[in-house]
């Protein structure tokens, strides 16, 4: 059983070791200090790193995604063009060799693949097996694709905007959520009896843990939430903007971190009394990471 202080969050600032939560020892190919990646003109949304963890994908209100190297001194070696919409979502597939983005432009980048009718807010990858994706919209539809098929395979509707999708472990199932304040996790085809666990707004991000039923809920009532369909547990958080801010597990686990509008980043450890708070950024913190293998973390 996941337990939370109750007492609420015990903040540990540390503006001068943003990385005190992570035990592990680092690499010596790894900067030991934090690192400000800057090249883009619009504002930065999204960062995601694949399984492999040499690479880091940045990508914005600019409809660029940025390329970057992990290790050394983070250098930009890349740059991918093609949409015309801020860039809303993005994730690599479980192999790391595809990125798949959801954009302002009404369309999910892989394959530039066209099926809904309203921006696209967020896009999730399934972890292993076929190439599937899942899709959730203002059209008010989440969307279910296979890259060997042209069009969307399955299209559920929602009565308001989807503004966060993700599949399960084995990608049989989903988890959504929206400004209805609900979340709703369930099998394909059963979407009418699917489970409802709810927010008091907005809910920004969604991500189920690996090979665990737990599911993690980041929304603009400024709590962060766990479930396994059972019981559920919420972190407090502090300030939240009209954006999607998003949420992370550790690739173990055994933490949990997400942004906030105050410009810091939280992060959690379950199973123990502990929270930390990294330094301030200039603005809103939209998207947090975890390296697959080292520890760092990406805001």
């Amino acid at each position: 059983m996941i337990e939370a202080h109750s007492g609420g969050m015990k903040r540990k600032p540390g503006p001068d070791n943003p990385v005190a939560l992570f035990k592990k020892p680092r690499q010596d190919l790894v900067p030991s200090e934090s690192h400000a990646l800057k090249a883009k003109e619009g504002r930065d949304l999204f960062r995601q790193v694949p399984s492999q963890g040499n690479i880091l994908a940045s990508s914005g209100f600019d409809r660029q995604i940025y390329l970057w190297k992990v290790y050394g001194e983070c250098e930009n070696y890349g740059m991918i063009t093609g949409h015309t919409g801020a860039i809303l979502d993005l994730h690599f597939s479980g192999d790391g060799s595809t990125l798949y983005t959801g954009s302002t432009d009404k369309t999910v980048g892989i394959k530039r693949l066209k099926g809904h009718s309203g921006f696209v807010n967020s896009v999730h990858p399934a972890r292993r097996g076929p190439p599937l994706l899942v899709s959730g919209s203002d059209d008010c539809t989440i969307k279910t694709w296979d890259q060997r098929k042209r069009g969307p395979t399955h299209s559920f509707n929602n009565t308001f905007q989807v503004t966060g999708v993700s599949y399960n472990d084995t990608a049989d199932q989903i988890i959504s959520g929206g400004i209805d304040n609900t979340s709703r996790y369930g099998t394909f085809g059963e979407h009418d009896d699917f489970y409802s666990f709810g927010h008091t707004d907005t809910i920004t991000g969604c991500l189920c843990l690996l090979m665990v039923s737990y599911a993690l809920t980041n929304s603009m009532d400024n709590s962060l939430r766990i479930w396994d369909m059972r019981q559920s547990i919420q972190w407090t958080q502090t300030q939240f903007r009209k954006n999607l801010l998003r949420c992370s597990w550790s690739p173990d686990g055994a933490m949990i971190a997400a942004g906030s509008a105050d410009r810091f980043v939280y992060i959690w450890i379950l199973l123990q009394d502990e929270s930390s708070i990294t330094s301030r950024h200039l603005g809103s913190v939209n998207e947090i990471d975890f390296h697959k293998l080292e520890p760092i973390g990406m805001f």
